[in-house]
């Protein structure tokens, strides 16, 4: 048995710092888009988002210290949570904007879902790696997707299509990590394909609009009009920005939500590409820690886990800056550790914290 001290000394502290740096560079962007805010909810973003990376941060070291084998080993119970607390978002969950019902109060606001992504690659990560090896069978490969589908089902009828998306990726990234075959991911998109249809059918009106503006952006002027500001505002930006606090966009408030889904235009505007790359640079080191990581997992756990993290991060991190450049469609997800959530904030966080139960119980002679 490996004493604590030992334990700690393979904590990874270079990953740890590059979140701490991104969450730092995220409280001061949300304090830039929100300056002069006369709005409650805005002018208390920037301290609550201090006060979640507190408690996330505590968390990352409470989870470093638990045998992430422990928790591996509650994936039914956790599973059954997540399906719990998913059902109650439909029958006592808060109305947000759109009609969307996706928040719980519990003494303070959650949102489910989110919470739902990090506890799900822990019950996804045991229940694959329960069947590592035996991904070259179809009904294995069937009984992690329908395991899988069960709470993205229940998160897009929220309705959150993000979120649902970033769970079955999720579950594309674990199941490739844990053996799935070419000819099984052929036939995967096929059955995407087939469903097509009828996912379109059962989505929102909101939803298939911002479809259909990325498509024919000249069919709905008005819809696009937060794509527009967002693409000024980084086209203004230049190499080096207008400065902290400075940008038009944002401080003359032409840039709706710039504090959670469009604060990467924020960032471009004030910090210009420098600033930009910076945040995506730090992204890269979280990413390549988090791999590094999963290369030198002692078991499949271990790996899967790392993988089923790393995925959470580099997904939303893609999506949310392909949105802010036009190159997606609107989606929601917020950029990873930066974006003014304390739901998103908490989770990725805990997802960090589980990168580090596996990095301080790693290989030996690594």
């Amino acid at each position: 048995m490996r004493t604590t001290n030992s334990i700690w000394r393979r904590f990874d502290f270079i990953l740890l710092g590059a979140v701490l740096l991104l969450i730092v560079y995220g409280v001061l962007m949300i304090r830039s888009a929100t300056l002069g805010a006369v709005d409650p909810d805005l002018i208390n973003r920037v301290e609550r988002q201090i006060q979640y990376a507190l408690v996330g941060t505590a968390m990352v070291f409470a989870l470093a210290a638990l045998d992430y084998r422990l928790i591996g080993a509650l994936h039914t119970w956790i599973y059954l949570f997540v399906i719990a607390i998913l059902g109650m978002v439909a029958f006592f969950g808060l109305i947000g904007d759109a009609g969307a019902q996706r928040w719980l109060n519990v003494g303070i606001p959650i949102q489910p879902s989110e919470i739902s992504k990090v506890l799900l690659v822990i019950a996804l990560g045991q229940h694959l790696s329960n069947h590592y090896g035996r991904f070259g069978e179809l009904k294995t490969v069937l009984l992690s997707l329908a395991y899988i589908a069960v709470p993205a089902g229940f998160v897009f009828l929220q309705p959150s299509l993000g979120v649902t998306i970033v769970i079955m990726t999720t579950w594309a990234v674990m199941a490739w990590a844990a053996g799935l075959r070419l000819k099984h991911i052929g036939l995967f998109v096929l059955v995407i394909l087939l469903l097509l249809p009828i996912v379109w059918l059962n989505m929102e009106t909101y939803q298939q609009q911002r479809i259909i503006n990325f498509i024919f952006p000249e069919a709905d002027p008005d819809g696009q009009y937060n794509i527009e500001q967002a693409r000024i505002a980084i086209g203004s930006g230049g190499l080096l920005g207008k400065g902290y606090a400075q940008g038009t966009q944002s401080q003359l408030r032409f840039l709706r939500v710039r504090h959670t889904d469009f604060i990467f235009s924020v960032i471009a505007e004030e910090l210009g590409f420098v600033g930009a790359l910076g945040a995506i640079a730090l992204m890269g080191v979280v990413l390549w820690r988090i791999l590094w990581v999963a290369q030198r997992a002692i078991d499949p756990l271990g790996s899967l886990l790392c993988y089923g993290v790393a995925n959470l991060i580099f997904f939303q991190t893609f999506v949310s800056i392909g949105m802010n450049l036009n190159m997606l469609p609107v989606t929601g997800l917020t950029l990873p550790f930066i974006s003014s959530g304390g739901s998103s904030l908490l989770t990725l966080l805990v997802g960090i914290g589980l990168v580090e139960s596996v990095a301080v119980r790693r290989q030996a002679h690594t």
